[in-house]
């Protein structure tokens, strides 16, 4: 605990874009760490990552809960079994079969609540608009949008949503973590595998794209690395 610095709330997926957004609220806030379960193919792999990144970042107040509603609707292949996984290669301009519906305003709403809760006024989330998979839900617009529901919604309206991370490149978001001291070791960002990472899905050649931009070496174990 710290009594003299401002409460915050990180959303930690475990992946890379969220450790950073940890990495940053450790440094800045007296953070807690919020970890949405939801049925993704990947989701006990990324509970360990969170769990982990908090001891690492020495993040105490942690909260995971698990959310059915994904699982139960489908319509993504991150939690419908039936829908495969694709390749980067195989994904073109419109919002790929890997965005959840609607996820981040669950996860955000989830965050809220328990700031509302913790007296926390910042929530800190790892959203990207650029370099990322064309997901909806990240982008600034739509964070603009949410900051006013909340203002209008909640009991002192005090609670804004910070996305530090939407206006840099992925490249730029590794070298930032490499600067505070982010454990990427520790995060997972595949898609599709809990042992190592496939290396061929969006998330996985995304990453070892921005790694290898920013002349770093990704730490995770790969089954094969894309040719980049």
């Amino acid at each position: 605990m710290f009594p003299s610095r401002q409460r915050a709330i990180v959303l930690l997926s475990g992946g890379m874009d969220s450790c950073v957004c940890a990495a940053l609220a450790a440094r800045d806030y007296d953070a807690a760490a919020l970890h949405v379960s939801y049925g993704q193919r990947t989701e006990e792999r990324e509970r360990q990552s969170f769990l982990a990144i908090c001891r690492r970042l020495n993040i105490h107040d942690q909260l995971a809960i698990r959310n059915e509603l994904f699982r139960a609707i489908g319509g993504s292949a991150l939690t419908d079994e039936s829908i495969s996984v694709p390749t980067s290669e195989s994904i073109g301009d419109a919002v790929p079969v890997t965005y959840v519906p609607f996820r981040n305003a669950h996860f955000l709403s989830a965050a809220v609540s328990w700031a509302e809760v913790l007296g926390a006024t910042k929530i800190l989330i790892g959203a990207v608009e650029q370099d990322s998979s064309g997901y909806p839900d990240c982008r600034p617009a739509y964070y603009e949008a949410f900051n006013h529901v909340i203002q209008t919604g909640t009991k002192h309206g005090s609670i804004e949503i910070l996305t530090p991370l939407i206006h840099l490149r992925k490249s730029e978001i590794v070298r930032l973590g490499l600067e505070l001291g982010a454990p990427f070791d520790l995060t997972w960002s595949c898609y599709s595998r809990e042992d190592r990472a496939c290396g061929v899905c969006d998330s996985c050649v995304l990453r070892l794209r921005a790694f290898a931009a920013a002349g770093a070496h990704d730490p995770i174990p790969y089954v094969a690395a894309e040719k980049l």
